[in-house]
């Protein structure tokens, strides 16, 4: 009973968040800006897929995971749906086009259900891969915004484009920084240095030997 509850709730709050951000009023103040569009709204849009996809319910939990083994299925398309929303030209045509910006909204939502689900069925290593390929990406796209001397969106001024540079650079350190966190309190990261030196003993190179 607390688990479907609990579900319906995310659900809620999910359709709740997708809802107004697409709003004409909120809308419109979230993508006059480069650093609101691409640092509040799809943030905003892939949490809402998160909670969505925390709201599926067990069979439909265990019909993705046969074919998301250790999330990598998953992973793979938030990348690549991010990739893509990162190019200046997919924001013009967002824009411009109410059918790309039903496109965005969707694929930014399964997204993050995407990356929620593959996020509990991946090993830390997986998440590591995954959130460094991540940071990588935004931060190499931060410094081109940043650096370039020309406007590379239309519809967005140049201090602009620089600001949302700076921000995804400042993302491309903070969520690493968290996951570093998180597995510190979970735990894992003692675990793992408490086995280092297990793994590199005398004993064990000898017994090698």
């Amino acid at each position: 009973m607390n688990r479907r509850l609990s579900a319906r709730l995310c659900a809620i709050v999910a359709l709740s968040a997708i809802s107004a951000c697409a709003v004409p009023p909120l809308r419109g103040w979230l993508e006059a800006d480069m650093a609101r569009h691409m640092l509040m709204q799809f943030p905003l849009l892939v949490a809402a897929g998160a909670l969505l996809g925390a709201s599926l319910p067990g069979p439909g939990r265990d019909a993705i995971a046969a074919f998301n083994a250790h999330g990598l299925a998953g992973f793979a398309m938030f990348l690549l749906v991010t990739a893509f929303w990162m190019i200046p030209r997919a924001l013009d045509e967002a824009l411009l086009s109410p059918a790309v910006e039903a496109a965005k909204f969707a694929s930014l939502v399964t997204a993050g259900a995407a990356m929620a689900l593959s996020w509990r069925a991946a090993p830390p290593v997986v998440q590591a891969f995954f959130v460094g390929n991540w940071a990588w990406m935004s931060a190499a796209v931060g410094l081109l915004y940043e650096d370039a001397p020309a406007r590379l969106c239309n519809f967005y001024l140049l201090d602009q484009q620089t600001v949302a540079g700076r921000g995804l650079v400042a993302l491309a350190v903070i969520v690493p920084l968290a996951w570093i966190v998180s597995l510190a309190r979970s735990g894992y990261l003692a675990d793992l240095l408490s086995d280092a030196p297990r793994r590199a003993s005398p004993d064990a190179c000898s017994q090698r030997n």
